[in-house]
């Protein structure tokens, strides 16, 4: 091979080494936090949305770098989750517009797809922040401009180094760039991970290796894994007999293949045959992939959402099957005559089918963290919950999945945190079939301002405007406790600390939980406030929090207070001030 070039087997082999590098260093990532939450989570957001991608690269069977490109694409856009993760996503996206079309990846080559990278993370961000992920990896680029125009011979190893080091610098200038990463006395978590990624790949590219088996491969999957049958559509099982021998290389390529499609993912090797089971949305590439392998037996594949209907639900159907054989004015189904023959000898029955049901003109999604939180979206009439918020951003995946879950011809998304709505975006310019409204939602109590906001009357877009107008008039606090000393915002704060979180400061601090939120929601009321809600967490009792809704409502008696159990891990209050 050109010393001077990448070919496909190479590149892979780089980016699967900067994967492992991301996934050895998430926790230290994660530390980085500015704010000393329980939930600070760029590092392991950046990692799951990377090996979402990682599962589709491995499973490469041929690999060339048109199909690197599109699985190191595709991998991450479906699984980016968090800002940072989205961000590296379409970076990936970007980088990987521009390779996919070569043999081999020269200084210019790469040059021009770290350009289209940026380019396209930049496009995707409304307000592009400087001294972020995004700083850092323009850094990148314009150094790699500024080379190759210095020298069009430029040797690859002498560029990647020069790219590297670049990125690293920028990223030692990122506190200069945001104040509140200096006074916290950190760099940009997100500009770390990709360094971290850089590092990998330079390193693999040097030679350098990383053992293959120190990714991560369950926090990769640790989601899709359970027995979750609303996730997926299709139960699917089939037999495979291979037409040659089946080694330990080709199951884990076919079981990293299948992981990356669908979830419970079982394979047993038995007599000569592959007992294949897994529940995904696509059983086509599941039974393309093994028709590569060898010939398919007793392929059974079935619907969950139409076996998890109620059993009243089944009862009334089959009931109103039986009236409709027997002739009676029952109601009919699927627009089959009463007096229709639908007995088990009519080769045309097909007395298990659902009703065919027409789209509605208006589904709701939203993420909720807590089951208190979840039951009052559900009385609000929201269609599908995700579960996530702080401690777990959902990915573009979950949100696409929970879309095609919504039998609706316009949904409005509730992301419910600011780190959701970039992930909630990619999910809607992926979707084709139904029209997407992403409210911004930042907080809880701003989704559920938006669901009570909604007009049937109007017109979705006339919606959309009256739900973003009105969660501005929402403010949030948060009660947490910090998870080491820090100082930022003027305040000294160390590890055990209680902390009230605003939307964009601090607000208060100190020992006691009830104190805290007290002053909290003090630096929160204004003279027009009227409505104080409150949802206390898992770890509250209701007559903790009841305590608390009294010396509320005797300190702002103009105001209504309103207590609710929410349930929420890890806040032990969330409280609105409308």
């Amino acid at each position: 091979m050109n010393t001077n070039t990448i070919n496909a087997a190479l590149c892979a082999k780089m980016f699967l080494a900067g994967a492992r590098n991301l996934e050895a260093k998430k926790e230290w990532i994660n530390e980085l936090n500015v704010f000393p939450v329980p939930d600070g989570d760029t590092g392991t957001n950046m990692t799951l949305t990377i090996m979402s991608a990682v599962k589709e690269v491995s499973a490469l069977d041929p690999l060339t770098m048109d199909s690197f490109a599109r699985a190191a694409s595709s991998g991450s856009l479906r699984g980016a989750r968090g800002n940072s993760g989205v961000i590296l996503s379409q970076l990936l996206r970007g980088f990987t517009k521009v390779i996919r079309s070569e043999d081999e990846i020269t200084p210019v080559v790469l040059t021009a797809a770290l350009q289209k990278a940026v380019e396209t993370a930049y496009k995707a961000v409304m307000k592009p922040k400087e001294g972020t992920i995004l700083t850092v990896a323009k850094g990148g680029a314009e150094c790699a401009v500024e080379l190759l125009e210095e020298n069009p011979d430029i040797e690859m190893k002498d560029l990647l180094g020069a790219v590297l080091s670049r990125c690293e610098e920028v990223l030692a200038q990122t506190p200069e760039m945001l104040p509140v990463l200096k006074e916290a006395g950190v760099v940009d978590s997100g500009g770390q991970g990709l360094v971290q990624v850089l590092k990998g790949a330079f390193d693999a590219y040097n030679g350098i290796e990383v053992p293959e088996n120190t990714i991560d491969q369950t926090s990769a999957s640790e989601e899709v894994s359970a027995e979750d049958l609303t996730s997926f559509i299709y139960h699917t099982e089939f037999i495979m007999t291979p037409e040659t021998e089946y080694t330990e290389e080709t199951d884990r390529k076919l079981r990293t293949y299948l992981e990356s499609i669908g979830g419970s993912v079982v394979l047993t090797l038995s007599d000569g045959k592959v007992s294949v089971h897994l529940h995904t949305n696509d059983p086509g590439h599941a039974l393309q992939r093994a028709l590569k392998l060898g010939a398919l037996t007793g392929i059974n594949i079935r619907n969950c959402r139409m076996e998890s209907r109620d059993d009243s639900r089944k009862r009334d159907d089959s009931r109103m099957r039986d009236d409709s054989r027997k002739g009676d004015d029952s109601e009919n189904v699927q627009g089959t005559a009463p007096s229709a023959d639908l007995s088990v000898e009519d080769p045309f029955a097909l007395p298990d089918m659902p009703k065919l049901v027409e789209l509605k003109e208006t589904g709701f999604i939203s993420v909720s963290i807590g089951d208190g939180i979840a039951d009052i979206f559900r009385e609000l009439g929201v269609d599908c919950l995700i579960e996530g918020g702080q401690t777990m951003n959902p990915s573009t995946e979950d949100m696409l999945n929970a879309i095609a879950q919504v039998n609706a011809k316009n949904i409005f998304i509730l992301p419910n945190n600011k780190n959701i709505i970039l992930a909630a975006n990619q999910a809607k310019s992926l979707t084709k079939d139904k029209n997407i409204f992403v409210i911004p939602t930042k907080t809880v109590p701003q989704g559920i301002t938006a669901v009570i906001s909604y007009v049937p009357e109007k017109t979705p877009d006339e919606n959309a405007m009256i739900m973003e107008l009105e969660i501005e008039n929402v403010k949030t606090g948060q009660v947490t406790y910090a998870v080491r000393d820090t100082h930022i915002e003027n305040r000294v704060i160390s590890a055990g600390d209680i902390m009230g979180v605003g939307d964009h400061s601090i607000l208060a601090v100190g020992k006691d939980t009830e104190t805290v939120a007290e002053e909290m929601i003090a630096n929160m009321i204004t003279e027009e406030a009227e409505l104080i809600s409150i949802y206390y967490g898992e770890d509250m009792k209701e007559e903790e929090a009841d305590v608390l809704r009294g010396r509320i409502e005797e300190r702002y008696p103009d105001c209504d207070v309103e207590l609710n159990y929410g349930g929420q891990p890890i806040y032990y209050y969330i409280v609105s001030v409308e």
